[in-house]
């Protein structure tokens, strides 16, 4: 089985959309790979993911070009005798992609660092950790690299957006991840579920808030996370939870 995996995307919000498009990005570096087929790409699709909750998936599953032997993976409240795998929403996306690689995983290639010089460095010095901003305003990722570079983190890479995150985790391995729950392109925990279900994940996933509560910080802790920021930011807080990592 080719190490890139096309998967034909039919239907879903784009909210959704996003989160799906999200943790493809972030399989650049696993093997396999997830990429969204479109009809330039080079291969045909290995699988189908159709929201049977929408019209395009009837057009689609009605047409007589639809393979009835392709695998299929079905999201919505409507069952399908022919769906490989069910899922309803709201969809745990971390699940779905542990789905995808039970059917499509090989062996784990050896991973050469080739990415592209803009998106950071790739060459880490031993014993050096580096870490990864997502999604916070320039004041905020400002006063983390002050803190990060206290606890001993100076190799600090920032991406204001999920897209923009993209580039760097396709170059390079991190070890620290802050993501901030007020995302504005992709669902921030789908994006806290990609990272920890990396083949090899971040020693820590961290998320700040600007709206923390207990059903928050509880969320945190189920998804993987060593904890929650408040934001603004306070310094005691900061200190303590970077000294876990």
């Amino acid at each position: 089985m080719s190490s890139t995996i096309w998967v034909k995307v039919v239907g879903f919000s784009a909210v959704e959309r996003h989160s799906i498009n999200t943790l493809f990005r972030l399989s650049v570096r696993r093997t396999p790979s997830y990429n969204l087929w479109t009809l330039d790409a080079p291969a045909p699709p290995h699988v189908s993911l159709i929201d049977l909750d929408c019209h395009e998936a009837e057009v689609e599953m009605a047409s007589p070009t639809f393979n009835a032997n392709h695998k299929l993976i079905a999201v919505g409240s409507k069952p399908n005798d022919q769906a490989w795998r069910s899922f309803q929403r709201p969809v745990d996306w971390n699940v779905m992609v542990q789905a995808l690689d039970g059917l499509f995983a090989s062996q784990p290639l050896p991973y050469v660092d080739s990415g592209p010089a803009e998106f950071g460095g790739t060459t880490v010095a031993p014993g050096m950790r580096v870490t990864l901003l997502v999604g916070m305003k320039p004041e905020e990722r400002f006063y983390l690299r002050a803190r990060l570079s206290l606890a001993g983190l100076t190799d600090v890479d920032e991406a204001a957006t999920a897209e923009l995150a993209g580039p760097y985790v396709s170059s390079r391995h991190y070890d620290v991840v802050i993501i901030s729950l007020q995302l504005g392109d992709a669902d921030p925990w789908a994006l806290v579920q990609a990272f920890n279900g990396m083949l090899s994940p971040p020693q820590a996933v961290i998320v700040a808030t600007e709206k923390p509560s207990w059903l928050v910080m509880e969320h945190a802790e189920h998804s993987g996370c060593i904890g929650l920021l408040e934001i603004p930011f306070n310094p005691p807080q900061v200190l303590g939870l970077l000294q876990k990592v």
